[in-house]
């Protein structure tokens, strides 16, 4: 899989390399591609191999239908000699202020309980108040930023001695990472992957449930220990519907809710009457 990135990163491979690699990854054959795309599949071969040149509108057709990432659209775009389409600009700049203010918003009304705003490396772009309250006792040097959160949640320093369920927690992690590596073949979550491997676990048998042997549950709790007694979470993942900037496409809303009464009522007594979302 790591070899299949390497290749569709180089600048090197044409559009046809990239269509093909990405089919491929879809696990679609040419024919089925052509008829989601609404082209011939001999057109499409021809693209594949060389022989013909699709138009801007055609390479941006089948990236849809391929659901290729916004990130590689624009390599895709290049290869076939266009100019990039989609735009990456840092969360700062003015013209994603809007989206920011929503982040924020979104964040500060999810209190009491925690939210966290990340990007496509699961890196913290924002959190609300209600975050800080539950991250007592990690070691510093995983608070410096730029804050990896699967680091922080699975580092031996950070918040794994404190998961009750961290062989469950570590088997669901890796399963969402090996996902997003499926759909965008990026090389920053294999690296991930391979980093969070390398911590300890709790028995032998996780790494081996994400490899295909157990299936997980449709939904898996987080329960963290705490003074006030185990914390129990589930959590929701949103993301901007249709966006058209590289920078929001990554970003994720990621909003952890209490599984039962009593972790609503601690996460109550937590917060206080504070509000407002904290920025990272």
């Amino acid at each position: 899989m790591a070899a299949g990135y390497g290749l569709a990163m180089s600048s090197t491979l044409t559009i046809g390399d990239h269509l093909r690699l990405w089919r491929q990854r879809r696990r679609m054959s040419q024919l089925d591609c052509a008829l989601e795309a609404d082209i011939s599949a001999r057109h499409l071969s021809f693209v594949e191999t060389g022989r013909a040149v699709p138009s801007r509108e055609m390479v941006l057709r089948l990236a849809e239908r391929l659901e290729v990432p916004l990130r590689e659209r624009n390599l895709m775009l290049i290869a076939a000699g266009y100019a990039p389409m989609f735009p990456e600009r840092d969360l700062a700049d003015p013209a994603l202020g809007a989206a920011r203010a929503a982040i924020d918003l979104i964040l500060a009304a999810h209190e009491p309980f925690p939210a966290l705003a990340i990007d496509r490396h699961w890196t913290l772009v924002s959190a609300n108040r209600m975050v800080m309250h539950l991250l007592a006792g990690i070691a510093a040097e995983l608070l410096v930023p730029p804050v990896n959160v699967l680091r922080l949640s699975l580092h031996p320093r950070g918040l794994a001695p404190r998961i009750v369920n961290l062989g469950e927690w570590r088997a669901h992690i890796f399963q969402r990472l090996r996902r997003q590596i499926d759909l965008t073949a990026d090389a920053g979550l294999m690296a991930l992957l391979e980093e969070l491997r390398g911590f300890p676990a709790p028995d032998g048998r996780a790494w081996r449930e994400v490899r295909g042997g157990e299936a997980m549950a449709a939904v898996v709790p987080l329960q963290l220990s705490s003074e006030a007694g185990t914390l129990s979470f589930i959590s929701t993942t949103m993301m901007f519907g249709t966006p058209v900037d590289i920078t929001l496409a990554e970003l994720a809303v990621e909003s952890f809710f209490p599984a039962d009464g009593m972790t609503a009522d601690i996460l109550r007594q937590m917060g206080g009457g504070e509000a407002g979302g904290q920025r990272r």
